[in-house]
């Protein structure tokens, strides 16, 4: 039997192997890597489940199969079965196409992810990854984003207006949350000097980017939140606004796709958070020739690593209330897009000065933190925008204007003065009531 390889391999290396590679090993690491994320989403969504409940101190699934476990099972085998309704009013071709937008980009997003060193598969020298483009990082990060796309495009192709303020709010998501993502990301590329997820991963033989990059991880693991319409960010469905937003028009499989597409959506961003800040496969604090970074030992770490940040979304949905939309805008725009690009100016500062000789690593992180926290508290003491006195309305907390506090209240309405003089006029014109003779006569006897 092969030896199982340990070394960390350049990226001629790791080419030629995976161009080695015969059509059957391509073929089975093509299924794999398509039913790692249905796998997975059956597994979070009773993980979830009982998570949430756990929190909230309610049992979760506990009728199907042993404990429950089984529910994602039967919801899998129910959902094909239920009545597919389609509204009258609905672009059929692009209500049908929404769902497929979501969930394929969703699927193929993990072939550039590398899941491990050098190994042996059936006698056949591999590397655990499909492919390693020289734009992998790009390839990820466009098909996390596509498939936003698909719930734009179903909330405008279902012809109703709760999945319209759905899409709306999933532009909105794309344009907002995208950038910030995308600029996190810069700094990794600056550090490790690439764009293959490969070679990032063996960048981090020296440290791991969560703390040399400490301020981009942090956005990014918002970014990535909000990028998969998770909570606090699920503004796109937002059941106690907008019933369910995007998808409320679409049921059976197209339903169905929609929540496949969410979870695998959520496994990429936080397979591509590990390959980008924690190490990839690799066991924190040994090397790469280390027995734990050898043969299919550094699988399991990268499914830990991964299993973390996926807590981390169930963590987040059963204890923060969701934002509003003038917040979520405000998180964006004005915190994380600015801090992200006074960040890259300190990251390229760093590299300049580092490559210069001029100081050393630490002292570089030391400073670069010192000088961001000063920021950080100027811009908290900065004073508020002062309302010029004559354009001042008063408001209460929910932000609605207030009448004035010499306001005069008539006691009576214009429409009820309206209709005193129509009444008046209406008894004028009645004639008076007469009694009959008979009547009195009776009444004399």
């Amino acid at each position: 039997m092969t030896p199982l390889l340990s070394q960390m391999p350049d990226a001629a290396e790791r080419a030629a192997l995976l161009a080695d590679d015969p059509l059957w090993l391509v073929l089975l690491k093509t299924v794999v890597i398509l039913l790692i994320g249905p796998i997975l989403t059956i597994f979070l969504i009773v993980w979830e489940r009982k998570a949430v409940g756990r929190m909230q101190n309610r049992p979760g699934p506990n009728r199907v199969g042993p404990g429950g476990y089984l529910q994602s099972l039967a919801d899998a085998i129910k959902l094909p079965f239920k009545e597919q309704i389609i509204p009258d009013t609905a672009d059929r071709k692009v209500y049908f196409l929404a769902p497929v937008i979501s969930a394929v980009p969703a699927l193929i997003a993990l072939a550039a992810i590398p899941f491990g060193p050098v190994v042996s598969i059936f006698g056949e020298k591999t590397v655990l990854q499909l492919v390693d483009l020289p734009v992998g990082v790009l390839v990820i990060l466009a098909c996390s984003s596509i498939g936003v796309y698909g719930l734009v495009l179903a909330g405008w192709s279902s012809g109703s207006p709760y999945p319209l303020l759905g899409g709306l709010r999933s532009a909105a998501q794309v344009i907002s949350y995208e950038i910030a993502m995308g600029l996190s990301i810069v700094g990794v590329i600056l550090y490790s000097g690439s764009m293959s997820t490969s070679a990032i991963v063996e960048s981090q033989q020296t440290g791991w980017y969560f703390y040399l990059l400490l301020p981009s991880f942090v956005i990014y693991l918002i970014s990535m939140v909000g990028e998969t319409n998770r909570a606090p960010f699920d503004l796109p469905e937002a059941e106690s606004e907008l019933v369910g937003g995007f998808h409320t028009e679409y049921s059976s499989m197209k339903f169905a796709m929609f929540f496949l597409a969410e979870y695998v959506n959520m496994v990429i961003v936080s397979a591509f958070a590990t390959t980008l800040f924690l190490g990839g496969w690799k066991f924190p604090f040994v090397g790469a020739d280390h027995a734990l970074n050898q043969g299919w030992l550094p699988l399991l770490w990268f499914t830990a690593k991964l299993f973390i940040l996926l807590f981390g979304f169930i963590w987040l949905r059963g204890t923060l209330p969701r934002l509003r939309y003038d917040q979520f805008m405000r998180l964006g725009w004005k915190v994380l897009v600015p801090v992200n690009l006074v960040w890259i100016v300190v990251i390229v500062t760093v590299r300049a000065i580092k490559n210069s000789g001029g100081l050393s690593t630490p002292q570089i992180l030391i400073g670069g933190g010192a000088l961001i926290l000063v920021v950080v508290i100027l811009s908290l003491l900065l004073p508020d925008k002062k309302i010029p006195e004559e354009d001042y309305v008063p408001v209460t907390g929910g932000g609605f204007p207030v009448p004035p506090l010499d306001l005069q209240v008539p006691e009576h309405t214009p429409r009820q003065k309206a209709l005193a003089k129509a009444e008046a006029r209406a008894a004028k014109r009645k004639p008076a009531a007469v009694s009959s003779g008979r009547e009195a006569g009776d009444g004399d006897s």
